[in-house]
């Protein structure tokens, strides 16, 4: 399915169904502004304009456990759009912007 041209430069996750999954976009609706999500049967692709931002402390509420970044994201994201920052307590997909010059 192609990409909507409006979003074409909105950043985010592709995530495995589940409950994990569905806590992330949870989280990240939590924190982001104007999220889409495509439910493509096995898989969620989440679009934010960018920055699109994932709280660890926010996937823990929901799913009623520890969340360790980056290995629990990993382990359900197989794949992504745009450039991605990792530290303890967060997840940022941003527009790389040098890499379309």
């Amino acid at each position: 399915m192609p990409v909507d041209p409006s979003r074409a430069d909105w950043v985010g996750p592709v995530l495995e169904v589940g409950e994990v999954a569905d806590a992330i976009v949870e989280a990240i609706r939590e924190r982001n502004r104007n999220v889409v999500v495509e439910d493509r049967a096995s898989y969620l692709r989440v679009m934010v304009p960018s920055p699109c931002i994932l709280d660890r402390s926010a996937v823990e509420r929901r799913i009623g456990r520890g969340f360790e970044l980056p290995r629990d994201l990993e382990q359900v994201m197989p794949s992504f759009k745009g450039q991605l920052t990792i530290t303890g307590d967060q997840a940022v997909w941003a527009l790389n912007l040098g890499a379309e010059r």
